[in-house]
């Protein structure tokens, strides 16, 4: 288990963090790779199972609805935004769920939005490795996994409204920083052989 990059993560201040995802066990190597606490938003799902949901609380993760509608997506963006001015460091998984063949999967719209409505700097981090964690023995077999930290940076901000074209390629530049952190095998959708 290496981490690189570690020096690129700001000692202070809110920021939003992105990262590819391919296994349950990602959020527990990107809390142990930080000198940070991370606040993950997770699907709404998840705080209904009576196991998960002391510990999300616990861990102060943000619900999110997936399918919600303009109410429950203004809902989000307030959560967001209230975790980001307490300086937190604010968790997303941009994909919107777990990739099952380990190839970046094409980004949903809401992290871009976040990140561009709130002005905070996006760190995006890409996971390699955890696709080979199935079953018992990759105790003993021990894949590498890497945690590859990449440079902050920031999104133009936006105060109104959006069109779906600017989410679209605001999520695109989010994705190709996440991509850029994998090797070319895993980058997917935002592969440079992609359009």
């Amino acid at each position: 288990w290496k981490v690189e990059g570690k020096e690129n993560i700001p000692s202070t201040g809110p920021l939003i963090l992105i990262t590819n995802h391919v296994n349950l066990f990602d959020p527990f190597f990107l809390l142990f790779s930080f000198p940070r606490w991370i606040n993950f938003m997770a699907k709404e799902e998840l705080f209904r199972s009576p196991f998960l949901r002391p510990w999300l609380r616990w861990a102060g993760s943000l619900s999110i609805n997936r399918e919600g509608k303009v109410g429950e997506k203004q809902k989000m963006l307030k959560s967001a935004r209230n975790a980001l001015e307490k300086g937190l460091i604010l968790g997303m998984f941009p994909e919107g769920g777990r990739s099952h063949d380990s190839k970046l999967r094409k980004g949903k719209l809401g992290s871009a939005v976040i990140a561009s409505k709130t002005n905070v700097p996006v760190l995006p981090v890409g996971i390699v490795g955890t696709n080979k964690i199935k079953g018992i023995s990759w105790l003993w077999k021990r894949p590498r996994i890497v945690v590859n930290i990449g440079k902050p940076f920031k999104l133009p901000p936006s105060s109104g409204k959006m069109s779906k074209s600017q989410m679209e390629l605001l999520t695109t530049q989010l994705m190709r920083e996440i991509a850029a952190l994998l090797p070319p095998e895993y980058q997917g959708a935002y592969g440079k052989h992609e359009d």
